[in-house]
């Protein structure tokens, strides 16, 4: 059990639970009954954590995905893939910390990986404006994916920002010509592409990174076209709706993989991955090599194919009474996209 600096609100009774065991662990000499009382707790603790956690409301979910304890890109680079060799810089503007990118390994595979990166002190925040990039960091990406490509290896983009980052030296650059390079280049490129949001998932600077063969959402992670903030800032002119617009923009992983916006869900630890770094990556690992071994012996043009279609199909509309887009949605527009190429879970 995991000793975390940051309580959100609504765990107040799983820290109740903690305390007590804390306490009892404490004694010099447990008696029998001490013993004893210290498993019951404990395991009163896990039913109670899976029963709240199980049990979040959207905005809870947006705090736990925001949790500063909760694992990054840097974590899982050191327990994930093996043989990390990161590569930097743009060659067009300079080197953004926000977006890390370089050639691992996984298993047996040899893979790219491409990452948003919000830093965990003050130090390495600021430096990487707590993972919003600048054009350059898209740009770099990019050129790595183009990199990847040459040499077959598939790409690994883990997706962790609030968004892209909105100053005007940013727009200067062309922060929004880029994102849209960006997502028109992965539709493009032949390797094997793997997306899995690790924890925020917020608007272009999420998609940016986010259009591949598989795109995956941790179980208490978001993905949203805005923040909540941001759209309670719209709709209601104030962040104190922030909480009502999470509950409207249906920005959950079980929402997401309902409409078809995500394909999988990886279940993280009870209470949390912020509770367990090692149990989380081991987690990630074993749907990333699933994925992987899903995805690379099929051929190129048939993968691309089934990633446009995907992507195409996204979200449903009535027209004339009819509905198309979305899932099975295919057949009435005589697409021929009744069947779906198999998913990893």
């Amino acid at each position: 059990m995991a000793t975390t600096i940051l309580r959100l609100p609504f765990e107040q009774p799983i820290c109740e639970l903690e305390g007590r065991i804390e306490r009892l662990e404490q004694v010099p000499t447990k008696s029998p009954e001490t013993q004893e009382e210290v498993r019951r707790l404990r395991r009163e603790w896990t039913e109670l954590t899976k029963r709240i956690y199980s049990q979040l409301e959207p905005w809870q979910t947006v705090q736990v995905a925001r949790h500063p304890d909760r694992p990054m890109t840097s974590d899982y680079l050191e327990m994930v893939f093996d043989e990390f060799v990161e590569l930097h810089g743009d060659k067009f503007f300079g080197d953004d910390c926000a977006v890390r990118t370089g050639f691992g390994k996984i298993g047996q595979y040899n893979v790219l990986v491409v990452g948003h990166e919000k830093g965990r002190t003050p130090k390495e925040r600021h430096a990487c404006n707590s993972g919003c990039a600048q054009p350059e960091g898209y740009r770099k990406a990019m050129a790595k994916m183009r990199l990847a490509a040459k040499f077959n290896r598939p790409v690994i983009c883990l997706i962790d920002t609030p968004g892209a980052h909105p100053g005007i030296g940013a727009e200067e650059r062309g922060q929004a010509q880029v994102i849209a390079e960006s997502m028109l280049q992965m539709s493009r490129l032949a390797v094997p592409i793997i997306c899995v949001v690790i924890g925020e998932g917020g608007s272009g600077g999420a998609l940016g990174l986010g259009l591949g063969d598989r795109v995956a959402i941790l179980q208490h992670a978001y993905y949203s076209v805005i923040s909540p903030e941001g759209c309670a800032g719209i709709l209601w002119k104030s962040n104190a709706y922030a909480e009502q617009a999470a509950k409207a923009l249906k920005i959950t992983a079980p929402d997401l993989l309902a409409m078809g916006v995500v394909d999988d869900l990886v279940e993280e630890p009870i209470g949390g991955a912020h509770r367990d770094h090692h149990q989380m990556a081991a987690r990630l690992k074993i749907y990333l090599t699933k994925a992987l071994r899903e995805l690379v012996d099929q051929p190129p043009d048939e993968r691309l194919a089934w990633r446009y279609e995907k992507f195409r199909r996204m979200g449903q509309f009535l027209e004339g009474g009819l509905l198309r887009g979305g899932p099975g949605a295919g057949d009435q527009l005589g697409l021929g996209l009744a069947s779906t190429p198999p998913v990893a879970t």
